[in-house]
């Protein structure tokens, strides 16, 4: 049994990831990570960028032309883009969890807004006409609720502490855990989301099968492997938002090799991805806020060092980040005339300042003077910006 050492996974990162060898397009960008972070409307493009060089006008072909790239809320109860063919495999595994359980939270909702007694009747009837009337006519949450009143009953807020909700966009939200709408065209521009949902029959021209939620984990399993293996079982556990035992059926249907990692901890290659990966030249990159390379293993010392509380809020959210061969070194922000500006959280060598400006100075000219400011800051740039 050989060991991966940390070197060997930063390696992997550059290598794997499409940041020290460039993805060939927006498709490729995304499958080098198994999906990207789709959360904050920008983290897409910025993530695309960042690994391929695409421009805006790529990436909306890819999510509204070509359709090769389709948004999901699955893990974690997180939005993200998935290559077409995963789909199939998420809507059977983690975004069938997470429509159970928002519809489970909605049911109860429901009843303690005194809506009705029976609060999952009340959302599968709520569920079947939304559908309907979204099969009539693609539409806008607001277009929606103007076509079905029910949908502006309100509900208490899923946050202990925040204000009652509209029912109809829980109700969308549980239709589009389960797959069965997508966020079609953006009205909203790039930056903002305000999507049309679409059934995704007519998005996709098909409704994708899904298997069974065992071979639906395997599948994203096998995916997460050979784009962030060498991974623990808890690795897997918090990315899958799943099981252990879930996770334990999908690393043995995968036929995963186990490995060590430097701390002699246990953990799993794509079976087919076992040789030594050596690191290229020297890279750098700039990262969205939630990027997957960031957020793609819950252990994160091999990349993170002692870093944590500059790059990660309470909530386990990281910030727009700054990377050297493999290494989180700081973060990045704007200026408010659109020039971005590192944030390094530490002494860096002289090499890695240099290539990271040079990163700076071409993500300042493809964002053209617009200005992106995610929701999710670091601690350290938070710090920088006052």
């Amino acid at each position: 049994m050989r060991t991966v050492t940390d070197e060997e996974r930063r390696a992997r990162i550059g290598v794997r990831h499409g940041l020290a060898v460039p993805a060939a397009g927006v498709e490729q960008a995304t499958r080098a990570v198994t999906c990207l972070h789709a959360t904050e409307p920008a983290s897409l493009y910025l993530a695309a960028f960042a690994r391929s060089g695409a421009s805006r006008d790529d990436v909306d072909e890819a999510l509204y032309g070509e359709r090769s790239v389709v948004r999901q809320l699955a893990m974690r109860r997180t939005v993200f883009a998935f290559p077409r063919d995963l789909l199939p495999a998420v809507r059977g595994s983690a975004s069938a969890r997470v429509a159970a359980q928002l519809a489970a939270r909605l049911a109860k909702d429901v009843g303690a807004a005194g809506i009705t007694r029976d609060g999952a009747a009340w959302v599968r009837t709520a569920c079947i006409r939304a559908l309907a009337a979204l099969r009539e006519q693609p539409a806008t949450a607001t277009q929606l609720r103007a076509r079905l009143p029910e949908l502006n009953r309100r509900v208490p807020a899923e946050s202990r502490y925040g204000p009652d909700t509209l029912a109809g966009p829980r109700v969308l939200t549980v239709l589009a855990a389960g797959g069965s709408v997508v966020r079609g065209i953006n009205n909203g521009g790039w930056k903002v989301s305000r999507p049309v949902w679409t059934p995704i029959e007519h998005w996709l021209d098909a409704d994708p099968s899904a298997p069974d939620e065992a071979a639906g984990y395997a599948e994203l399993g096998r995916r997460w492997l050979w784009s962030h293996g060498p991974g623990t079982e808890a690795d897997l556990v918090w990315w899958l938002g799943a099981t252990k035992t879930a996770v334990r059926r999908a690393l043995a249907d995968v036929e995963a090799v186990e490995v060590r990692l430097a701390d002699g901890s246990r953990a799993w290659l794509h079976p087919d991805d076992t040789d030594e990966v050596a690191a290229r030249e020297p890279w750098a990159a700039l990262l969205p806020a939630l990027d997957p390379t960031t957020m793609g293993w819950q252990g994160r010392g091999f990349y993170l060092g002692d870093h944590a509380g500059r790059i990660f809020d309470r909530n386990g959210n990281g910030g727009p980040t700054a990377w050297w061969n493999g290494r989180i070194v700081g973060g990045w922000t704007q200026d408010e005339d659109g020039t971005v500006i590192i944030v390094p959280a530490g002494p860096l060598p002289r090499s890695a300042g240099e290539a990271l400006v040079r990163r700076a100075q071409e993500l300042t000219a493809w964002l053209d003077g617009d200005v992106v400011r995610s929701n999710f800051q670091s601690p350290l740039v938070r710090a920088r910006d006052g």
